[in-house]
């Protein structure tokens, strides 16, 4: 992993893929990292150019796999979101939007791109006035079904939603409304806080939710922890207090995610960046493209594990709010569905250790010590 964060390395190999515009770049920074060990690995940078040459920051993507020839890109030209190049360009994405949204034509589009994960989704935002905005959900094909039908089954909880307001099959495009209000992840960093109820009631109307007509994939916590576990062990050198602890780790998970199953319509990947506060004090849920079968202790333990990366890692406001409602919500969940405090934490346990593969898919130079922090506190919430 260690050329992937390597100045140098970058450097070179952005030149090697000769996509320069005549000038060479100011900097090349690794924003983005996806490694399966041994079988692949895609690796997205971001160039910025020197400031004479006037130019926008860029996106180019490697992919690696096992015994097939290495792919080379830009955004937004990624082979698996076959709608991403058509919407990111302003002429093209007004044309679209006239063709599958509107009723009365636009004759502008600004596109400003919100989130891209190569390969996986791409949001971008599309102002068609000073007042109007769409945000366009990019997809591959094969989920763009199983997302109207999540869109259908977010929609029977208490959560407000944004509104579908167009899609594009050919493309897997769909665009949703936009939801007026503060990112909860934002307002909690700024030492808010907020009832957890108002989550708990949203999260218990989705749980007893209708199953919707259209199947949706079950979560696999199985396929989840086995990925992180072997960037895990790809990454980390023998010994070091990181692999220790990974061990120990691995001692007190590998059953219960083995023995884990799905019970009901969960969200599957609930947390704070996922939400937005209104001006009414409701929360809208703007992100659910996991949901389907699961399991209700899970979502709150996802949120608890987000919530323990920002005290790790956030600032000194930060952590402490975070740590503030951390014990608010666990308490609030306790109580009111009479969960055993064992099962959440073991729930709690595995969510921290998925997510502590942001240290490896977003490295910085201390990539090792925040990925070491991250086990031992998987090891104290299991006890």
């Amino acid at each position: 992993m260690q050329q992937f964060i390597d100045p140098d390395w970058t450097l070179s190999a952005f030149q090697e893929m000769s996509v320069g515009v005549g000038c060479e770049p100011a900097r090349v920074r690794l924003r983005h990292f996806v490694h399966n060990p041994g079988r692949s690995a895609l690796v997205c940078y971001e160039v910025e150019w020197e400031r004479e040459a006037y130019l926008p920051p860029e996106l180019f993507v490697f992919k690696i796999e096992k015994d097939k020839a290495s792919e080379r890109y830009r955004y937004p030209a990624d082979p698996r979101l076959p709608g991403l190049a058509a919407v990111a360009e302003p002429e093209a994405a007004r044309r679209i939007i006239n063709r599958h949204v509107l009723q009365f034509p636009t004759k502008m589009v600004r596109v400003e791109q919100v989130r891209y994960r190569p390969e996986y989704r791409a949001v971008l935002r599309h102002r068609l006035s000073k007042k109007i905005s769409l945000y366009a959900r990019v997809m591959r094909r094969a989920e763009y079904t199983p997302f109207l039908a999540a869109q259908a089954g977010i929609e029977q909880s208490g959560f407000k939603v944004p509104r579908l307001t167009g899609k594009w099959a050919e493309g897997g495009v769909v665009w949703l409304t936009r939801v007026p209000g503060r990112n909860l992840r934002d307002y909690l960093r700024r030492g808010k806080q907020i009832d957890p109820d108002l989550l708990l009631n949203g999260l218990e109307t989705l749980w007893n939710a209708p199953t919707p007509k259209v199947e949706l994939p079950s979560f696999s916590l199985m396929r989840a922890y086995r990925r992180a576990r072997r960037s895990f062990r790809y990454s980390l050198q023998e010994p070091s207090p990181a692999r220790r602890y990974l061990r120990e780790a691995m001692k007190g998970l590998d059953d219960f995610v083995r023995e884990w199953r799905p019970t009901v319509l969960a969200h599957n990947d609930f947390y704070d960046d996922q939400l937005i506060l209104t001006q009414e004090r409701k929360l809208a849920l703007v992100d659910y493209e996991e949901a389907g079968p699961g399991d209700p202790m899970l979502d709150i333990g996802n949120f608890l594990a987000h919530l323990s990366w920002s005290v790790l890692f956030g600032s000194k406001r930060a952590a402490a709010s975070a740590q503030r409602f951390q014990q608010e919500l666990r308490g609030a969940a306790l109580a009111r569905f009479g969960w055993p405090a064992r099962e959440l934490a073991l729930r709690e346990a595995v969510c921290l250790f998925r997510t502590a593969t942001n240290a490896i898919r977003h490295p910085r130079a201390d990539w090792e010590e925040r990925l070491t922090k991250s086990l031992a506190q998987v090891l104290a919430i299991l006890g």
